[in-house]
C-alpha cells in the first residue's frame, strides 16, 4: 500500500544568524537546516494560509493553521499551536473552503490578538474575527471574503466574491475591532483610472476588485482586476476572468501604477516594493524594477524580516530530472546570484482539492525559521 500524503506543516530552522552587513546572509542557510513538523502529527492536512502572510503571530508565540480530515481538505478547522509548550488549541470548527490552496485565509491581526479568516456558511460567504484572549467569534462582514491585511494593524481587506460580486464590487476595509467598514477603492474608478486595458485584457470593463493585500503599515494595497463570470460554480478556473494588479495609495487616495500581470506578489519589508514571481522586485511609485538571483527557482516568493534574502517555491521536475510533482523549497540572496535548495519532495499529491496545495513558504517573525507546506508521508 502506498503511504498517505498529507499537506502538513514543516518548520525549516537555520543553524543560525549572519550578522553584519558584510556576511553572507545565505550561510546559516547552506547547512545544519534542521526540518521538522509544526503541527502534531495526525491523520490530517495542516496548511497555513499562503505566502504573503506569515503564519506566526507578531511576537512569535503562536503558529496558525487550517486542519482537515476530509480528503479533500475543504472543510475543517482553525487552530493555533503554543510554541513553547506545544498546545494546541481550536478556535473556529465547522468552516467550509472555497479550496486547499488557500484554506480559510486565515491570517493574524490586531498586532496578534485577533484572527480574521472567511467561511462558506450555509451556502453565504462571510468574514470572520476571533478574539485570542476571549474565544470570542464575531462577523465583519457577509456575502464576502477576505484577503490579507496586516498583522500589525485592524483593518482587514474584504471584497465581494469574484465570480458573482453582487453588490460589492469594492474594496471595503473593515476594523477588526470596531467593526467599522469604509470603502477604500471603488470598482468604477479602477475603470476610469485603467479602462482601456481593462477593456483590452478581459474584453469588458463590468469589473469586481479581487484580492487584495494591504502593506504591512496598511497605507498602500494592491489588488486584482476580475471580470465575474455570474452563477454560483466557484470552486472553477473559469468562475471569472482575472489578471493584472492595480497599486493605490491608501493614504493619499489615489492610484500608484497599474502592473500588467499578476505574478504572485508580497510585499517587500519596507512596503516599497512588491516581490513576485520570477524574483523580481518593482518599486511602486518610481516602477523601477530589478532582478535577484535570476537562476533561482521562483514561484511564490517572499521577502525576509531584514530585507537580505527571499524565500521561494517551484515545480522543478524539469529543473532536477525528478519524478513528476516534484516541488523545491529555496531560499535566495537580494546581495548577489545565490541560492540554496533546502528540501525536495513529491507534490503530486496529498488534498484533493479540485485547486492544488502549493507549499508557500513564508518567513517566521524573526527571520531565523520559515513555514512550508509540504507532503508528507504516513
Amino acid at each position: 500500500m502506498k503511504p498517505l500524503l498529507l499537506a502538513s506543516l514543516s518548520l525549516l530552522t537555520a543553524a543560525g544568524i549572519a550578522c553584519g552587513a558584510d556576511s553572507d546572509p545565505l550561510s546559516p542557510w547552506r547547512e545544519g537546516v534542521k526540518i521538522r513538523p509544526v503541527a502534531p502529527q495526525q491523520d490530517r492536512h495542516s496548511i497555513h494560509a499562503y505566502f504573503n502572510t506569515c503564519p506566526e503571530s507578531p511576537d512569535g508565540k503562536y503558529v496558525l493553521y487550517y486542519t482537515s480530515a476530509t480528503p479533500d481538505g475543504e472543510t475543517g478547522d482553525i487552530r493555533i499551536l503554543e510554541r513553547n509548550t506545544g498546545k494546541e488549541t481550536i478556535i473556529a470548527t465547522d468552516i467550509h473552503c472555497e479550496d486547499a490552496h488557500r484554506a480559510a485565509c486565515q491570517q493574524w491581526s490586531n498586532g496578534g490578538k485577533t484572527v480574521v479568516y472567511h467561511d462558506n456558511r450555509d451556502g453565504r460567504w462571510q468574514v470572520m474575527a476571533v478574539d485570542i484572549a476571549t474565544g470570542k467569534s464575531k462577523m465583519l462582514a457577509q456575502d464576502r471574503q477576505v484577503a490579507f491585511g496586516s498583522a500589525t494593524g485592524q483593518w482587514a481587506p474584504t471584497y465581494g466574491c469574484h465570480w458573482n460580486p453582487g453588490p460589492h464590487r469594492n474594496l471595503e476595509l473593515v476594523n477588526v475591532v470596531t467593526g467599522e467598514v469604509r470603502t477604500a477603492v471603488k470598482a468604477e474608478d479602477v475603470v476610469k483610472e485603467y479602462g482601456d486595458w481593462i477593456q483590452k485584457r478581459l474584453k469588458s470593463t463590468d469589473i469586481t476588485i479581487f484580492f487584495p493585500v494591504v502593506s504591512h503599515d496598511e497605507k498602500k494595497v494592491f489588488f486584482k482586476i476580475a471580470h465575474p463570470s455570474g452563477g454560483n460554480d466557484f470552486r472553477s478556473m473559469a468562475a471569472s476572468q482575472r489578471d493584472g494588479k492595480a497599486v493605490y495609495d491608501l493614504e493619499a487616495g489615489r492610484f500608484l501604477r497599474l502592473i500588467e500581470a499578476w505574478g504572485h506578489p508580497s510585499w517587500t519589508p519596507d512596503d516599497k516594493a512588491i516581490f513576485e514571481y520570477g524574483n523580481y522586485s518593482t518599486d511602486v511609485v518610481t516602477g523601477k524594477t530589478e532582478r535577484y538571483a535570476q537562476s533561482c527557482i521562483s514561484n511564490h516568493p517572499s521577502v525576509s524580516p531584514d530585507g537580505r534574502l527571499f524565500v521561494t517555491d517551484a515545480d522543478v521536475t524539469k529543473r532536477y530530472w525528478g519524478n513528476p510533482g516534484d516541488w523545491a523549497v529555496a531560499v535566495g540572496s537580494l546581495q548577489k546570484d545565490d541560492w540554496v535548495v533546502l528540501q525536495i519532495f513529491s507534490n503530486a499529491r496529498g488534498a484533493t482539492t479540485w485547486r492544488h496545495n502549493h507549499p508557500h513558504p513564508s518567513f517566521s517573525t524573526d527571520g531565523a525559521a520559515f513555514i512550508t507546506t509540504s507532503m508528507r508521508a504516513y
